[in-house]
């Protein structure tokens, strides 16, 4: 088994797409109007519409619901991401902090609200946990 995306269900596609290229630089990949994926080396960050959710099952998603999960993406320098994005993010819920895990995290929401972390490996374990990718 290998896992492969996660899927956010929106009710505006085109809004949440532009957001995660913007924040992450990766352009995405459009299947219809309803779906697309912004795929990176290690996954895929999935965007479909609100429309999609009958071909599974009828109410089993809703958009902008989650406070739950929380989407992380791995970057470089964190601290420069957050100076890149102050005026990308209207509103940071924690600014660049080291973890007890050992990875320095910024936190904010997308616009639909689904938190997401960028994060940089700080401690020399950490550094060791992520070596290679």
């Amino acid at each position: 088994m290998d896992f492969v995306s996660t899927r956010i269900i929106t009710a505006d596609v085109a809004r949440l797409v532009a957001f995660y290229e913007r924040v992450t630089g990766v352009e995405a990949t459009w299947a219809t109007e309803d779906f697309a994926e912004l795929v990176t080396a290690h996954g895929t960050l999935a965007v479909a519409s609100e429309r999609t959710v009958p071909l599974f099952a009828e109410g089993s998603a809703r958009a902008a619901a989650n406070h739950s999960a929380v989407i992380e993406f791995l970057v470089d320098d964190v601290d420069r991401v957050h100076k890149e994005l102050a005026d990308v993010v209207g509103e940071f819920v924690n600014g660049p902090a080291t973890m007890p895990w050992g990875n320095r995290a910024l936190l904010f929401r997308d616009p639909d609200g689904n938190l997401v972390d960028f994060f940089t490996p700080h401690t020399p374990a950490a550094v060791a946990r992520f070596a290679g990718r």
